[in-house]
């Protein structure tokens, strides 16, 4: 059957009408459900109908995103404000865009609509579309799903057709299908070809991956580099002369040279080419595993966990704040829930979702407003509230991601790829320098000697291109391509390797900033905790104590268990207490590994327990079905509380609200007494019971227990008289203005302990130098004494409440922050403001998070740290790194591989150097030297030098996994130097000693070894520098002036693999390469010279080691300041000699440009001065507003 034909006018007519003949469009898709869905909440408004609370949770840190930067709107604007007939009119709101004509029509379609009819919903927000598609009930006949039991899993092929007017011809009255009293967790797929129908229509939720790049492009990229193609060129003129000597018989080898160059060419930019190949297939896995994550869906009636990827339309998927909507739809149930659009629509307002099934009852009555908003839009952020929705379009469909395909880039360099790049340009400027001094110097005197030049045309002309493919040798040893590789393949071995130590990297720039962090803002339930709460102690009313018989229970024999105190509680209070904690609460009952389990809120989870062994809470869906709910109250951090109001079976309301114990307190003007009586007898709580009450929290804080405690208040209307209502719902009430003079319930403890390892990880942190401050909501009580636990407090150490740190001025926070280590009843902004204000002080801050308000937090530090586990999805995208196991310890590894990845750069660096200045002095001097104009270093061997001391030392120095060692030393500060004094006194002693041996060999060795021919004498010296470099590898892995350079080298498999290729070439070399390198075979004798005078590298450099760095800087820049002084004048004279030339040049070529009608193009590479930016950024950053966190996903690919 072809796509739908049907006009809209055609719609308009048909829809009153029910064709008889319909296909039923839940055939082979949604099993019957004769239960009722009670394991969720049910709020009840006494105005309108029922409607379903679908959310698992509303996680402790992860409520509503509050902050002053919002202006909350009853709906959505994306719409135009104006009422009219018009707003909702039919007749164009599904005809195809330009250029879409193609998603309209779909060939067997068995759905009522194509992709391209559901997309007209949110391109943009459309009620018109909306309205043409039949409402909500009409998306759910279309799609043949079930708004209340999801997907079947056991659909594969549909058979038959739903037809367009069949779908919108529904009533508007919403089809009761009750959902399963079931809760499981699934992740796999249960029926082979499932959904084959639905997702060849509408297809699942992925995106296609950019294509990596092919290995043979990857060679051509490598290869388009101008000195390559010229040295190329030159070697091709070389190679035709070299055939042309041998066909006249004048010469037979000349042409081997030219061969020799075109092979190690290709050699090298294979190489090059390989790295990248295999650095880009570790990227693309890590996108994969950085994409993928795990949704709540409804699917037969039962909720289950499914891989983002595996959403589909017709799917109906859980809202509960914190998520990221994965996909677009329409809004079928719930409370409250409210979105940031900011990703989609640019505007950053909370949007609040109203049913689709009463926008389209209002649309039929002729009172919709174009205020209404059921549209859930992809890649939108749930602030607050919990729903469901259905599912309308996934994937290239959704509209976040048509966004995210016009977005797939690749990463921007990170600092040390962009400071590697002003170096590389440095030293390659320097090389290209001695280079073209080099050929003009041997140019001269070749063209001197030119007129007593009694030798061929074709000779002399080989002779000229043995000098230029000299020099161009030079400028490409000189110009160290592998400083970039070398930081890009350490990034990519430490990004593989963190992700098996629970490190997901999701911004490079943050595996390398992370080596050299100074303070840690750690979070603390989940982080510094295992998040395993358990009620171990508690206070009903004022005086009666209880504790549980938990082991980790730190309270004496003269507190009365709770099962002794709990069979006396009278009938009344026993309920009281039970409904407080069942029905003020969204954590529900599942499955979890295989058994039956709360799941939710850790906080509400431990209390549900209680209730379930000690209060009668015997099925809290059974509970909260028999329960009226009029209205939500989520959690939310500013307030740190949460409340829900029931009406009672006698017609009056209750409020319940729980949260921080302290703040509590001073919203309750009695206690509830005589818990054993019947009735529920209370007393004003006068200034004694407070203190007896604060004295009991405090000292349940000592004990490091979570405090929370709970209230009531009754109401004989609802709304109240005296209360406010909500701008955007006049039926909802303003919380605080009945969260007052409240009856206080109770207290209990909750004990999570610490984190194994914790511990170990927090003084390892300080002996590295790195300060961990805990940024925590708990009262301040509570936080010293897990602080202390943890070893954060150190003599001297400040512990400061959120509300008094805000209110500090600049100068004196700035007092404050070196002591500070804990923060206690901390907003997210209070969060922010420590962040941004210790970056001002110079600080490298990474932070822990894992709330939907820890974005702000988590955006403007250094290095992020979202939670992998308990984390939001809003947190999760805010961060840089996602710590999979939800552990602090881990953080450690991320220190070790930070730092890992600074030192092999570094190791690579000075290696590099060192190779570099001895290199390109050895071939300029003796070249000068050489009667004719030839180097001691052959071009091949240039060549061959290169490929080891770039591409494959960057091999060998970038993968030496980190020791604990690493973290013995303090992080360097932002202003180090990237060569450090240390790195510039090996690097020139090992030059010396290089040139000291090359030079006595070259230039002595026929007064030293007089039987020994010239050229076996240049095969020694060649030979003797390869070695000096393999001996000076293993001294460059060691960066301090310790003397064990063999530490961990057994297990770097790289290295060794590495060290032995480069070895057995280079005695392959010598034995079979006498031809293509210009060099002859040597005997032992030779051999042992050339070992010998390379391995005293070894021992130089433990000598090296033993001079101080603080009196070698002391000369060695009272050297560079000489040599600057000196060159100064010639510079600035240089300049003004050369500056007309250069404008000259530069005049021509835009000229030039202009002629061919060419633009000048924006260098894709441009490179901002990051210690310049810096500033500016921290700036920003504390004057940024505290504003909804939508960054898109970033996709890791590998940076050219």
């Amino acid at each position: 059957m072809s796509g739908v034909e049907s006009s809209p006018g055609d719609i308009e007519r048909q829809r009153p009408q029910q064709s008889p003949s319909t296909l039923s469009p839940n055939d082979n898709t949604t099993p019957i459900s004769p239960h009722s869905d009670s394991s969720r909440l049910s709020v009840q408004p006494p105005p309108s109908p029922a409607r379903s609370l679908d959310g698992e949770t509303l996680r402790s840190r992860s409520g509503s995103f509050r902050s002053t930067s919002f202006s909350v709107r009853d709906r959505s604007d994306s719409v135009n404000t104006a009422v009219g007939k018009s707003e909702f009119d039919t007749e164009d709101a599904l005809i195809p865009d330009k250029g879409n004509e193609q998603d309209f029509h779909v060939e067997n379609n068995p759905f009522a609509f194509t992709p391209g009819q559901l997309n007209k919903l949110l391109n943009p927000k459309s009620l018109a579309a909306f309205k043409a598609l039949g409402g909500l009930v009409g998306l759910e006949q279309g799609l043949r799903t079930d708004v209340a039991a999801g997907l079947s899993v056991d659909e594969i092929a549909l058979d038959g057709q739903v037809t367009f007017e069949d779908a919108t011809a529904q009533t508007t009255k919403p089809i009761s299908r009750p959902v399963p009293d079931q809760t499981v967790q699934a992740t796999e797929r249960e029926v082979e070809g499932q959904f084959c129908d639905r997702l060849r229509v509408f297809r699942d939720n992925r995106l296609p991956e950019r294509k990596a790049d092919s290995i043979w492009l990857l060679i051509w990229k490598t290869y388009n580099d101008k000195i390559l193609i010229l040295l190329t060129i030159a070697a091709v003129i070389s190679l035709v002369l070299g055939i042309y000597e041998a066909i006249a018989g004048t010469s037979s080898v000349d042409w081997v040279e030219g061969v020799a160059i075109c092979v190690a060419v290709i050699i090298v930019v294979t190489v090059g080419a390989a790295n990248d190949w295999q650095k880009e297939r570790q990227f693309i896995k890590l996108n994969h595993r950085k994409d993928d994550r795990e949704v709540k869906a409804i699917r037969s009636g039962k909720s289950v966990q499914i891989s983002v990827h595996d959403v589909t339309a017709g799917d109906v998927l859980h809202l509960e704040p914190g998520d990221a909507v994965p996909a677009d739809g329409i809004f079928i149930s719930g409370h409250g829930v409210k979105c940031d659009e900011s990703s989609a629509t640019g505007e950053s307002d909370q949007m609040k979702k109203t049913s689709g099934h009463e926008v389209f009852q209002q649309i039929v009555d002729g009172t919709a407003t174009s205020k209404l908003d059921p549209f859930v839009i992809s890649g939108s952020k749930v602030l607050e509230g919990v729903g469901t929705y259905l599912v309308t379009s996934v994937g290239v469909n959704s509209s976040y991601g048509k966004i995210l395909m016009s977005l797939q880039t690749e990463n921007e360099e990170t600092p040390l790829q962009v400071k590697l790049g002003h170096l590389a340009n440095w030293i390659g400027g320097l090389g290209s320098t001695a280079a073209g001094l080099l050929f003009f110097i041997l140019l001269i005197r070749f063209l001197a000697h030119l007129s007593s030049n009694t030798a061929s045309a074709s000779i002399k002309g080989q002779e000229f291109l043995d000098i230029l493919i000299t020099a161009i040798t030079v400028i490409v040893v000189a110009v160290p391509e592998g400083l970039p590789l070398a930081v890009t393949l350490a990034l990519a071995f430490a990004t593989t390797r963190m992700l098996k130590e629970n490190n997901l990297v999701r911004v490079l720039r943050a595996c390398e900033t992370m080596g050299n962090a100074t303070t840690i803002c750690s979070d603390k339930t989940g982080t510094l905790t295992q998040n395993k709460m358990t009620v171990v102690v508690g206070t009903w009313g004022c005086k009666t104590q209880f504790r549980t018989s938990d082991p980790s229970s730190r309270y004496g024999q003269d507190v009365p268990e709770a099962a002794e105190i709990f069979e006396k509680l009278s009938k009344k209070a026993r309920e009281l207490f039970r409904h407080s904690i069942a029905l003020n609460s969204t954590a529900f009952e599942g499955e979890e590994a295989g058994k039956q389990t709360f799941i939710g809120s850790k906080t509400e989870t431990a209390m549900l327990v209680l209730a379930k062994q000690h209060l009668g809470l015997n099925n809290l869906a059974e509970e909260r079905a028999n329960a009226e709910i009029i209205q939500l109250f989520p959690f939310d951090s500013s307030r740190k509380c949460m409340g829900a109001v029931v009406r009672l079976s006698s017609g009056t309301y209750r409020l319940f609200v729980k949260g921080a114990a302290e703040l509590m307190l001073a919203r309750g003007g009695s206690y509830l007494c005589h818990i054993n009586d019947e009735g529920l007898d209370s007393k004003s709580l006068t200034t004694s019971d407070r203190e007896r009450i604060t004295y009991t929290i405090d000292s349940y804080a000592q004990g490091s227990l979570r405090t929370i405690g709970i209230l009531y208040k009754d109401f004989e209307e609802w709304p109240p008289l005296e209360s406010k209502s909500l701008p955007e719902d006049k039926n909802a009430v303003e919380f605080e203005s009945v969260a007052q003079d409240m009856t206080w319930i109770g207290i209990v403890g909750i004990h999570d302990p610490l984190r194994e390892g914790v511990v170990e990880a927090v003084a390892q942190c300080q002996q590295s130098g790195v300060v961990v401050r805990m940024v925590t909501g708990d009262n301040v009580t509570t936080a010293q004494a897990i602080a202390s636990d943890c070893g954060i407090m150190t003599p001297g150490a400040v512990v400061m409440e959120g509300p008094k740190f805000r209110q500090l001025s600049d100068d004196a926070m700035d007092n404050v922050l070196p002591n500070l280590r804990v923060l206690a009843r901390s907003s997210p902004e209070d969060k922010r403001i420590l962040v941004a204000r210790l970056k001002h002080l110079g600080e490298t801050v990474a932070v822990t998070g894992d709330g939907t308000n820890d974005g702000p937090a988590l955006k403007t530090a250094d290095v992020g740290f979202s939670m992998g586990i308990a984390g939001t999805e809003v947190a999760k995208e805010a961060s840089s790194i996602i710590l999979l196991d939800d552990n602090f310890s881990s953080t450690i590894t991320a220190l070790m591989w930070g730092r890992a990845v600074n030192d092999a750069v570094k190791k690579f660096l000075q290696f590099q150097i060192t190779v570099n200045i001895t290199a390109v002095i050895l071939t300029f001097v003796s070249a000068i030297y050489n009667d004719n104009n030839e180097s001691v270093l052959t071009a091949v061997q240039l060549l061959w030098v290169n490929l080891i001391m770039d591409t494959l030392a960057a091999l060998a120095l970038a993968t030496d996994a980190p020791t604990k060692s690493i973290l013995n030393r303090p992080p360097e500060p932002k202003s180090a130097p990237l060569i450090s004094d240390n790195m510039w006194k090996m690097i020139t002693g090992q030059a010396i000693y290089q040139l000291i041996v090359t030079f006595v060999l070259y230039f002595a060795g026929r007064n030293i070894f007089p039987s020994w021919a010239q050229d076996e004498l240049d095969t020694v010296v060649f030979n003797t520098f390869v070695w000096m470099q393999v001996f000076n590898e293993l001294n460059s892995r060691r960066l301090d002036n310790k003397f064990n350079i063999f530490e961990g080298v057994q297990r770097n498999f790289w290295f060794l693999g590495i060290n032995a290729i480069m070895v057995g070439g280079q005695i392959m070399i010598i034995f079979v390469g006498s031809t293509a390198f210009g060099i002859t075979r040597i005997n032992g004798a030779q051999w042992a010279v050339s070992v010998l005078c390379a391995l005293p590298c070894l021992l130089w450099g433990v000598l090296l080691r033993c001079v101080p760095d603080r009196r070698f800087g002391v000369v060695f820049h009272a050297c560079l300041h000489a040599v600057s002084f000196v060159l100064r004048p010639v510079s600035k004279a240089s300049a003004v000699v050369l500056s007309p030339v250069a404008r000259g040049l530069r005049s021509a070529k835009r000229f030039v440009k202009k002629i061919t009608g060419r633009k000048q193009k924006q260098p894709a590479d441009a490179e901002v001065d990051v210690e310049e930016q810096q500033p500016r950024d921290e700036e920003q950053a504390m004057t940024m507003p505290m504003t909804p966190v939508s960054p898109p996903p970033i996709t890791l690919t590998a940076p050219n």
